[in-house]
């Protein structure tokens, strides 16, 4: 890559780079399961150094076909998109600033860490609310190109629903500002002879022509990331055409977020959780539908096996929280351990109401925990009149991927039907048949979620260096992704299509619906420099030829 280089600081390019084996072998993973190895890693400390290395790549692209870039901050996508086997631009060691931050609205840049960010909305008394489980490690870009949601995504929706600005670096090698136009606004924009120009023309003539097809495929769940969300683009009863929508969610395969300014929400000064310790899961769907009539925040769970590691493998919370919490937290603990001698819940569910007083969330708490007397033989109960109380549960939910990737040595989490999708209504029949496709496959998999929307995480724990079971994945998903479909769900409520569900989007979607998408795709980069073989350019073949055989 020396040439490369070369060119790339003819370009003006100020930033730092690495093609080191060592970075090479770091950058070559992120949170899935798969493996790619790219060529260099690039360290831009400006828009212009990003602007520079798009030029670059799209100028050398004719000579180098394999060419191409993908950005990244934290690396915990679990889809595959933050890997690449050509240019890795990470974005956290310069564009980490928060540049303003109110109650109402902030801008900030993508390699900014969700928990540093937090930090200052609060202080404001203001939160954006779709952060995922990955709070502590995930990045601001990373929310925005996932298209993020979380514990609270339940109430509020997800991060498509906050993003009220961008400033994208396109194929071109410039930078726009991207936002809500008017129709004025757009034929203003359409009429422009340049790059620009070009995207909003034909962005708008691809989904006016396609519009009641583009509208009816929208999935009919409460969250979702799969393909790219035209439905939300262009709207003929309001006239506003938005393509932050189409890029919230977009895996960086349009171009890449240089700034994002989004609308905050007031953070929520009393809360209180029931805790539920399911000792059978026969009615977890039934369950599910009830407390849902309650209008729960948030509504989350995780199964037994998480419970017993977060347990096993308590000290690693030091981590994150330090020795003085850690042990806080061990004392909060101990009625519950004492609780597990009755006999280890196969599930814990976390069913956290907000209100305007302490006591308002009290009697919502306790009402909840009445209405759920019929399944008082099925279930313990622990009412939490704070969040501060049932932290300890929080934090076994947030941190329970990690503890799985982390701390599980003989088998290695393999997360590809980690995100699927079904509304509440047909979890009594869709939970059933997904244990006996599980149990079929003889999987041993967590699972944790956000149970209100129907949204699971189902990480199977796998060998996947032996051959056996890495012939488990293609069959397995399949059969699953038939049976999500078949109850009108989403591949994907949050984690994105990547490389693991990217192949299979003609499944969900059809294949004129994906021809869509790719004409969409094709609009912003003509070359196919940005973050190949993800979501609608993904093959099976290619992913599978990925997946990680040594670990």
């Amino acid at each position: 890559m020396e040439k490369f280089i070369e060119k790339l600081r003819a370009a003006g390019f100020s930033g730092e780079t690495d093609d080191s084996a060592k970075a090479r072998d770091l950058y070559s993973h992120d949170a899935s399961l798969f493996e790619v190895r790219p060529e260099i890693i690039v360290y831009p400390k400006s828009s212009a150094d990003v602007q520079a290395l798009i030029r670059t790549v799209s100028k050398e692209k004719a000579n180098n076909p394999d060419l191409s870039v993908t950005a990244r901050s934290g690396g915990t996508d679990m889809s595959g998109g933050a890997i690449n086997d050509s240019v890795i631009a990470d974005f956290t060691r310069y564009f980490n600033k928060i540049h303003s931050v109110n109650f109402s609205t902030a801008r900030v840049q993508p390699g900014v860490y969700y928990r540093d960010f937090e930090v200052q909305t609060l202080k404001h008394g203001a939160l954006l609310p779709p952060y995922p489980a990955s709070r502590d490690l995930c990045t601001i870009g990373g929310m925005v190109n996932n298209n993020s949601g979380g514990e609270k995504s339940l109430q509020y929706g997800k991060t498509e629903k906050f993003v009220t600005e961008l400033k994208v670096v396109f194929a071109d090698g410039n930078e726009y500002t991207v936002k809500p136009l008017s129709k004025k606004e757009l034929d203003a924009k359409i009429k422009l002879r340049n790059f620009e120009g070009d995207i909003y023309r034909r962005s708008y003539q691809l989904i006016e022509k396609n519009y009641e097809r583009i509208k009816a495929a929208k999935p009919k769940v409460s969250k979702d990331s799969t393909g790219y969300h035209l439905w939300n683009v262009w709207d003929r009863e309001t006239g506003i055409f938005d393509l932050t929508q189409g890029i919230v969610g977009a895996q960086g395969t349009l171009g890449l977020t240089t700034e994002a300014k989004f609308r905050l929400v007031p953070a929520s000064k009393h809360s209180g959780t029931l805790v539920i310790f399911l000792r059978k899961i026969n009615d977890l769907g039934k369950i599910i539908n009830q407390v849902m009539k309650h209008n729960p925040a948030t509504f989350e769970g995780f199964d037994n096996y998480t419970l017993m590691l977060s347990f096993k493998l308590f000290f690693y919370f030091h981590k994150t929280l330090g020795w003085w919490n850690t042990i806080k937290l061990g004392l909060q603990l101990l009625p519950n351990a004492l609780m597990l001698f009755r006999g280890i819940p196969k599930m814990v569910l976390l069913v956290e109401f907000n209100g305007a007083t302490p006591e308002e969330v009290a009697k919502k708490v306790h009402d909840m925990r009445i209405d759920l007397n019929p399944y008082n033989q099925q279930a313990l109960f622990e009412e939490d009149e704070t969040e501060l109380k049932s932290r300890k549960f929080w934090i076994m939910r947030r941190q329970s991927f990690q503890l799985l990737r982390q701390k599980v040595k003989d088998k290695h989490t393999a997360p590809y039907i980690d995100d699927l999708v079904v509304n509440p209504e047909h979890l009594p029949k869709f939970l059933p048949e997904l244990r006996k496709i599980i149990n079929k496959y003889k999987l041993l998999a967590t699972i944790a979620g956000h149970m209100g929307d129907g949204n699971f995480h189902i990480i199977p724990l796998m060998k996947l260096e032996e051959k056996k079971e890495r012939a488990k994945l293609e069959p397995s998903m399949k059969e699953v992704n038939k049976l999500v479909l078949k109850y009108g769900g989403s591949l994907s409520g949050e984690h994105n299509d990547g490389m693991v569900r990217g192949p299979w989007l003609e499944e969900m979607y059809g294949k004129e619906m994906l021809e869509i998408l790719r004409d969409f795709k094709h609009i912003f980069d003509p070359e196919n420099i940005f973050n190949p073989h993800k979501k609608v350019t993904a093959t099976w073949d290619y992913s599978f030829s990925h997946v990680r055989d040594h670990f």
